[in-house]
Order: C-alpha cells, then sequence, then structure tokens
C-alpha cells in the first residue's frame, strides 16, 4: 500500500481549501492531514501519530478512500470507520455523527498483546492510541499542558510547594507524546532531566528549542544537575542515552556523596509496546538492540525484561531515601511487574503497586473537580485566529473566579490562566493552530459559548473544531491509568466508556471515536465545531442559552 503515499505536502491545509459539500467533512480532512503531518506525527509514512504505533489508518488506500467519502458526504450521511476500514457512506440525518469510528475492538478472550497483533498482521484491527485514530490529536502540547499540571500538582503533594524553582525531575522519553516534558519542565520553572536513546529524538526537541541543552556524557548530566540545582536555574537537560544508565547513577552519587539528586522522578518511555521498540535495554547500542529486534526478537525481549528490573532496583533505591515517582500511565509498572522487578504492594493485591499512577495521587484530584481537557483548532490555519481563542478563554475564566468559586477550584481556573498565559510565549504549537486547557462544565460551556459568538461575528475567521482527550472525565476505563483510584471494582468495567461513546452521539457530536486500548483501557474521544450555526449541544444549558 506504500505506492498510494500522497506526494502532496501533508500539513492541515485551510479548511475552505478542501473540496466538500458540508463544512463538517472538511474540517475532519483537516484534522486528519494535521494528525499525518511529518510535523505532527511520530512515523508519518506508517501512518503512525504517536506511541510507536497508534495510527490514523492502517494503509494509505484508506487515507484517500475516506478522503474521498468525506468529499462528497451531505449533511445526511455518516462515514462508518472499522479500525481503519471506511465502510461507507450511510443515510443518517443532520443531527447525526458524520464520522463514526471504532478501533482496536477485539473480543475479551482475545484482547491481549499476542491475539492484536495476529489481527492487525492480518489486516482486521488497528491500534489507534488515543487522539490517533480519533484524528484529535494536536501534537505534543496537548501533553505538554497535562505535565505541566501534573508536576505542579505533584510538587504540591510529594513536597510541599507551590514553586518547584531548584527541584529536579528525572523522566525518560523525548518522542511524541514524551517530548513534551522537557517544555512542561521550562513552564514550570524546574530543572528536568530527559534520557533517550533515539538522538533524532533529542535533536528535534532541541531544534525546537523544547530542550534548553543535550549532552551524551553521565559526568556532564551530573555535573550540571548539581550546577542548576546550586544555582536554582530553569533547565531541560537532555541526556542521549538509556534512562537505566542514569537512574544507576544518581543511586551511585547517593552512595558516594549523600546527595539526592532527584526530588521528583517518572517514565514515559512507550511501555505499552515495549517489545517492538517502546523501550530499549539498557545493555546495548540503539543501532545493535534495532538489528536485534529484528533478528533475535526472543533475545531482546529477555534483555528488555532484566533492563526494566535495574531500572526499578534504582528507583526503589531513590525512592526509599525520599525520592517520589509515579508511573505515567504508560504500563511501566504493569510491564516491570511482569518481568519481575520489585514493584508491588507490599500486602496489596496482584494489581496493586508500590507507586502510584500519576491519576492516583495527581490527577485524580483534578478530575474529582470536574476539570479535564477541553482543546480546541482554529481551521482557518490563521494564528490570529488562536490568540483571540486564547483571549476569549482567559477572560471567561478570570470572570468566573470573580463570581466566586471554592478555593480548590481557583488554582485550577489560576493553573490554567497561568497556561494561556505562558502557552503563547512559548511558541507550542506544532501543525494545527490548537489549543488546549482543562475546566469543568461551567468553564466548558462559557468558553465554546463565547468562542461560537466571536465566530458568527467574524472575530474568527473559520470554524473552530471543539474537542477533548482520554483525560476527560468519565472518558476512559482504564485500570492502570484513568480509573486507577477507584476502587469499587468497576475500574475493571469498560461501560462508562461506551455508554460516554454512545451518549455523545445522539448528543449532537459532529464525530466520535471508540477505542480499546489492548486489554489496558477503552475510551471514546467526541467532537464537535463552533460555527456560524450551532453544530454541538453539549447539554441543556446551551438551548437555555439560546445559541
Amino acid at each position: 500500500m506504500y505506492r498510494f503515499c500522497p506526494k502532496i505536502h501533508m500539513r492541515a491545509y485551510p479548511i475552505n481549501e478542501y473540496p466538500c459539500k458540508t463544512k463538517k467533512a472538511a474540517a475532519i480532512m483537516h484534522m486528519i492531514m494535521n494528525n499525518l503531518d511529518p510535523a505532527v506525527a511520530q512515523f508519518s509514512q506508517e501512518l503512525v501519530t504517536y506511541g510507536g504505533n497508534g495510527q490514523v489508518f492502517s494503509n494509505w488506500a484508506q487515507f484517500w478512500l475516506v478522503m474521498h467519502y468525506l468529499s462528497v458526504m451531505t449533511e445526511e450521511q455518516t462515514l462508518v470507520i472499522y479500525s481503519g476500514h471506511p465502510l461507507g457512506l450511510f443515510p443518517s440525518h443532520s443531527g447525526a455523527p458524520r464520522v463514526v469510528i471504532t478501533n482496536g475492538m477485539m473480543i475479551p478472550n482475545y484482547s491481549s498483546r499476542k491475539d492484536y497483533e495476529k489481527m492487525f498482521a492480518l489486516g482486521v484491527t488497528m491500534y489507534g492510541q488515543m487522539t490517533a485514530g480519533s484524528y484529535c490529536y494536536i501534537g505534543p502540547q496537548g501533553i505538554v499542558h497535562g505535565t505541566v499540571l501534573t508536576i505542579l500538582n505533584a510538587g504540591r503533594r510529594y513536597l510541599g510547594l507551590d514553586d518547584l524553582t531548584g527541584k529536579v525531575f528525572v523522566t525518560s522519553g523525548l518522542g511524541g507524546m514524551s517530548g513534551a516534558q522537557a517544555k512542561a519542565a521550562t513552564i514550570v520553572g524546574c530543572i528536568g532531566v530527559i534520557a533517550d536513546v533515539d538522538k533524532n529524538a533529542l535533536v528535534k526537541r532541541h531544534k525546537q528549542g523544547w530542550l534548553m541543552e543535550t549532552t551524551k556524557s553521565l559526568d556532564e548530566c551530573i555535573h550540571r544537575i548539581r550546577k542548576a540545582r546550586k544555582d536554582k536555574e530553569t533547565l531541560s537537560l537532555g541526556y542521549h542515552g538509556n534512562i537505566v544508565d542514569l537512574w544507576e547513577r544518581l543511586v551511585e552519587e547517593y552512595e558516594k556523596t549523600g546527595d539526592l539528586l532527584v526530588d521528583l522522578g517518572s517514565d514515559q518511555t512507550s511501555c505499552h509496546n515495549p517489545f517492538s521498540g517502546g523501550y530499549y535495554p539498557v545493555q546495548l547500542p540503539f543501532a545493535e538492540a534495532n538489528e536485534m529486534l529484528s533478528n533475535d526478537p526472543e533475545t531482546f525481549r529477555q534483555l528488555i525484561q532484566e533492563s526494566l528490573r535495574r531500572q526499578v532496583a534504582a528507583i526503589n533505591k531513590l525512592s526509599d531515601n525520599g525520592m517520589f515517582f509515579w508511573d505515567y500511565g504508560n504500563a511501566f509498572l504493569l510491564e516491570a511487574q511482569r518481568a519481575g522487578a520489585d514493584v508491588g504492594q507490599k500486602g496489596g493485591s496482584g494489581t496493586e503497586f508500590r507507586y502510584p499512577s500519576y491519576v492516583q495521587h495527581i490527577m485524580g484530584d483534578i478530575f474529582s473537580l470536574g476539570f479535564g481537557p477541553f482543546r480546541w483548532v482554529c481551521t482557518s490555519t490563521d494564528p490570529c485566529d488562536l490568540a483571540v481563542t486564547d483571549q476569549i478563554a482567559a477572560t471567561v475564566m478570570e470572570e468566573i473566579i470573580t463570581q466566586g468559586v471554592r478555593d480548590v477550584v481557583k488554582k485550577q481556573y489560576n493553573d490554567n490562566i497561568r497556561w494561556i498565559q505562558e502557552a503563547g510565549k512559548h511558541n507550542l504549537v506544532v501543525g494545527s493552530q490548537a489549543r488546549i486547557l482543562y475546566s469543568d462544565q461551567r468553564g466548558r460551556i462559557s468558553i465554546a459559548v463565547s468562542i461560537n459568538r466571536a465566530v458568527a461575528a467574524g472575530k474568527v475567521k473559520g470554524p473552530v473544531v471543539i474537542s477533548r482527550d482520554h483525560h476527560d472525565v468519565s472518558g476512559t476505563d482504564s485500570p492502570y491509568r484513568e480509573t486507577s483510584n477507584i476502587y469499587d471494582g468497576s475500574a475493571f468495567c469498560a461501560d462508562m466508556a461506551v455508554q460516554n461513546f454512545v451518549g455523545d452521539a445522539f448528543r449532537g457530536a459532529t464525530w466520535v471515536a471508540l477505542h480499546n486500548g489492548g486489554g489496558v483501557g477503552w475510551w471514546p474521544d467526541v467532537v464537535g465545531q463552533a460555527t456560524e450555526t450551532l453544530f454541538i449541544q453539549l447539554s441543556a444549558q446551551w438551548r437555555k442559552i439560546g445559541v
């Protein structure tokens, strides 16, 4: 199918340049091409947007078929897509979704990595990650924002600090989503040290300005950590090497000097896919590891599991002496457990770990307030439109605060106002003109209505796509991630995500997607548009307002 790979420059074009019979279809085409933009996608030629294997489609023939269907679709038709396969245009009505997507819907008894890989090889299923196969990825900005909030609230919970100046955060991964960690560290104002074995990932993030410095020397890495701590610098330092080596060196420094050089730690390697390039063994250089991955996958698997055991052993030593570590929902602890590493919670069940997930101890408190991701894309591609919508969002949140909210809610609004202000300064747009923030229902409705009015008044020059991601309240059933802080047993049930998907479909969403995460979770995505006429109705409150 590579012969169908487009020769055009793949990017999100202005919505008016797409051939269409409905602007909703043009908006979807805009989002699909953004997901495949080489500046955005991890492996654009493989239709992989992020996470190592999170795809938009399985092959380029599917891309052409979907784009054709969207170009001829009317307001009385719905395109149905099954794991990348377009099944055709079906009769519907103007209030129905224009596109309905499912990805990776494996029968539970066969929802395992082995069976999935077989079905994927046969071309009958596809892993859509969260926002790859739902056409909602907005580049690493989305995870930058989530990581900013995670680090800020980790500092509050673990260190009792609102100001993280001089504090060190060590993690790994500079790829599709994990690359956000470098920029998040600078926005927060801490010292972020991020390891990656792939030199290309470090070069890319350094050119973007997301990494301030890079080094391949562990000695230099330790020297810069010490200096930055002493001088209370804001620093994002990329270490070109294996994260296991870095963790073990930090242990060595502690044992030699008594200096604990790291305050907060996590991991964002693609451990949901550890044996196919998502995690690399410490025993081999990068190139040799890739050769072994192709030629001797069983030995590669053994080395990966040994590396996981070594990484956990180092983390455990540092944690026992005052560092705070959390799992970032990338299946790191799960794969470490499968490798025989000491990650189990003493006295706990087999599904409980000694370290919390980022939801359990950090983001779960935010979710419990009703705050979750609210994202939008200005389909005109004009940066001025994004600046206008940024100002709208900040103004709306400031007005809500002046009207009176609880202190815990006020703190979240202020974090997001600060985010909007910083996002513009840090040039976070990669690909489409997009923004993300976290808000509760009150803020979402007010921001969406204000954007809708701005489009109608011509202050924003084109339709605005409004979406969310997997962190949205009730949006995902994943017991090691979004529902890891639910203890009544329902964390292992997927009803919530399915009900969310079905309900959004008949409440006016422009397109909806339901994904299975290969046994680790289910999640829906819902997308609508704000334009001259109402394309989405999020709640009865919209109708009461008369928008």
